[in-house]
């Protein structure tokens, strides 16, 4: 049974297929976070309510995290002896560095404009495991790759078509640090995983770092109430799609080369460009001639660093 289930996850089609539907969870954050900060009444200047936020999500993510995947195996997933020290580095890193920089960015900058930022993270991520952890080989295309994402950032903040006119320095500077967090965390997961299980890790780290997020966030002076269903229902959307998206990465990086799983990280700003436009009223910035320039630069940026990268996986 495990060794079909090692196939299946390296299968090239199958390991496409949750990758793709890993980034179209991730894109879907994007809007509904900022829908969340409004419904929970959390204003852009309230950076200790946005942490709060954040750390509850990410806690409620923990548990649904080890709750599926106990399920699945028909036992309570505890961690096991030497995962403490996995646990705190990722939950750091992945958690409460990544999106405390994150949520604090998001509400300094549109939808639309975090989630092409945020797209640079798959340029960071293999920058980071080449150059600190050894786990990637970086040549001439893959650099102007990375040089071609950068162009597409450049263009999106020359013009001032994008919302809020000129670059949001702190708030886009905050979602470029997050990318970076997520650079690390991948790689950490990706050695880690070699040892342990990514849904455990995963579970706990998510728990571990969502429930000091909240503690700084309460720290801070934030403070949350719960003014409807609709609240409750984004809320407990935002932690499933975490639980989800990240435990499943987890298990592709597991099974696949880095580099061949964080190829398929360009649909993230792709699906939060989409979702942000359809849901939030950031149209004009969808439909701009330099935010879709923007977008297709990042996008082939990241393609053309992994595109001659033979992998297991398809495209």
């Amino acid at each position: 049974m495990k060794k079909k289930r090692e196939q299946l996850w390296s299968n090239p089609y199958a390991a496409a297929l949750a990758a793709v539907f890993c980034c179209a969870l991730w894109g879907s954050a994007f809007p509904f976070i900022k829908i969340g900060y409004r419904l929970f009444e959390i204003p852009a200047s309230d950076t200790g309510g946005q942490i709060l936020f954040a750390g509850i999500r990410f806690a409620l993510a923990g548990i649904a995290t080890i709750l599926l995947g106990s399920g699945m195996e028909r036992t309570l997933l505890l961690p096991k002896q030497g995962m403490a020290k996995p646990i705190v580095f990722l939950s750091l890193a992945q958690t409460v560095l990544q999106y405390a920089a994150f949520y604090a960015g998001l509400a300094l900058t549109s939808g639309v404009r975090a989630s092409i930022l945020q797209g640079v993270n798959v340029f960071f991520a293999l920058a980071v495991s080449a150059w600190v952890f050894h786990l990637e080989r970086l040549n001439g295309r893959k650099l102007f790759g990375c040089l071609l994402g950068f162009l597409g950032i450049v263009l999106m903040h020359w013009n001032g078509e994008l919302q809020g006119g000129g670059m949001q320095l702190l708030g886009d500077g905050l979602i470029l640090a997050s990318a970076m967090a997520y650079a690390f965390s991948s790689s950490l997961m990706k050695q880690y995983s070699r040892e342990y299980s990514p849904v455990v890790l995963s579970g706990y780290q998510f728990l571990l770092g969502g429930l000091f997020l909240a503690l700084i966030g309460w720290r801070m002076g934030g403070r949350m109430s719960v003014p409807g269903i609709g609240a409750v229902l984004v809320l407990g959307y935002l932690a499933l799609l975490s639980a989800m998206a990240y435990a499943l990465w987890g298990i592709l990086l597991k099974h696949n080369p880095i580099s061949a799983v964080t190829v398929y990280g360009f649909m993230t700003p792709v699906f939060g460009f989409v979702f942000s436009a359809l849901l939030l009223d950031e149209g004009q910035d969808a439909a701009s001639v330099s935010g879709l320039a923007a977008l297709a630069c990042v996008c082939a940026g990241i393609f053309l660093v992994n595109r001659e990268q033979k992998t297991n996986l398809p495209g």
